[in-house]
């Protein structure tokens, strides 16, 4: 028998593999295929202060090997989630990680503030992705300043682990990283999507509203996974691995570049059940190459 456990800080998961944010709802829609409580965790669609109604139509585009999205955090709030989503999820037999947005620091900080009084939340994952409206939109997560300033003071708020997501819109994600590291990060995830285009040459229009997206998809993998294995040897805090995972082995290559765990998410609009999959496939890759446990294959990366 293998063990499939991994430990991220405190949080022991029962399996490396999670579900990345925004790419299967509040894990309800993922219930009527299978028992969430087979996953190691859930990551929560992206959460904000207030009500969002996110962007135009048409707002997703199917490209080569990946998609691209601009859906905008369309969600209804904070106190909507915690009166009406909250109560039915929290029982979930799995870690049930939140995904927080702000366009302030105020609002990141009132925001964490709420999740961090519901119990059965066991994580915050910190979105910085989103636009910092007092520097003129610019990514919370694209400058160093910024995202030791956003790390900090949510930090100073959030008696939970803390995870921070990284962009990879930036010139040295390792930079980027290593400042969350100093500001109280207990682990970091990365990537989130690469910002792309696409076109309607026939209509000489572009195919997103916003005219530009997030691009996601087995397209960033080898761009995802260089930045993970940078990233994990920059700081001392865990690395969670995402970008492009459609199978058991992507993940694999994830965790010996020094992922302690990984995201699945893109690949859950192909088949829902390609989660459950890669737990089964890291199993009987552990089997087959004589390894006790999930742990022995982070960082083994030989060099």
């Amino acid at each position: 028998m293998v063990d499939l456990a991994v430990k991220i800080n405190n949080l022991e998961f029962k399996n490396p593999v999670l579900t990345a944010s925004g790419t299967s709802g509040n894990a309800e829609e993922l219930m009527d295929f299978y028992d969430v409580s087979k996953l190691g965790g859930i990551l929560l669609k992206g959460v904000t202060l207030r009500n969002r109604d996110g962007n135009a139509y048409p707002r997703m585009a199917e490209t080569a090997s990946g998609m691209l999205n601009a859906v905008g955090l369309q969600n209804k709030g904070i106190d909507y989630f915690i009166a009406n989503i909250y109560p039915r999820i929290k029982d979930y037999k799995t870690h049930l990680i939140a995904n927080v947005n702000g366009s302030t620091v105020e609002e990141y900080i009132e925001l964490t503030e709420k999740v961090d009084e519901l119990e059965n939340i066991s994580a915050i994952e910190l979105n910085i992705s989103c636009p910092n409206v007092k520097e003129g939109g610019m990514s919370f997560g694209i400058s160093c300043p910024s995202a030791e300033a956003v790390t900090r003071e949510v930090r100073r708020v959030c008696n939970k682990p803390l995870i921070v997501k990284l962009s990879p819109n930036v010139t040295d994600i390792t930079e980027i990283a290593k400042a969350v590291e100093g500001q109280g990060a207990d682990s970091v995830s990365l990537v989130n999507t690469f910002l792309g285009m696409a076109i309607d040459a026939e209509k000489k229009i572009p195919l997103l509203s916003t005219i530009t997206g997030g691009l996601s998809g087995p397209a960033i993998k080898p761009l995802a996974l260089r930045m993970v294995w940078q990233v994990y040897n920059a700081v001392k805090i865990p690395v969670i691995g995402m970008g492009g995972i459609m199978n058991a082995t992507d993940a694999i290559e994830f965790m010996l570049a020094g992922a302690s765990a990984v995201q699945v998410g893109t690949a859950i609009f192909k088949d829902p059940f390609i989660p459950v999959k890669i737990i089964d496939g890291i199993k009987d890759y552990l089997e087959r190459h004589n390894l006790e446990s999930a742990t022995d294959l982070v960082g083994s990366l030989q060099l």
